[in-house]
């Protein structure tokens, strides 16, 4: 397979109230997401399916987020998600709780070899 990394994506999500890991790491890959409208697939003439989708979420808490759950912000494509140590906890005074900060990283490859008839 000749995997050809194609579109970098980053986007920044937050969970402000709920401290919620899983909220902040969708809206950040949605914000990666919603930031372009890309049409890679048809300007290679590949399937939209063929997309592989890499995901990196960097959040202080990696184990509290439902990487399942994410996989359902994607339409099509075949996407991989992995979690790391990163983002920010930040507490808000007087102990009124913890704004939660995710960052995404979403790279579109496609493998540029096709299959020979």
């Amino acid at each position: 397979m000749a995997k050809t990394r194609m579109v970098h994506q980053f986007g920044l999500g937050s969970s402000i109230r709920s401290r919620d890991y899983t909220q902040a790491a969708a809206r950040a890959i949605r914000d990666a997401l919603w930031h372009n409208s890309l049409n890679v697939a048809d300007a290679f003439g590949f399937p939209k399916d063929a997309m592989l989708i890499d995901v990196e979420i960097g959040i202080q808490q990696p184990e509290a987020v439902d990487t399942e759950a994410l996989l359902d912000i994607f339409p099509y494509g075949q996407p991989r998600i992995s979690v790391v140590q990163g983002g920010l906890d930040v507490d808000k005074p007087g102990g009124g709780g913890t704004t939660v900060i995710a960052n995404a990283a979403v790279i579109v490859s496609f493998d540029m070899e096709r299959a020979h008839d």
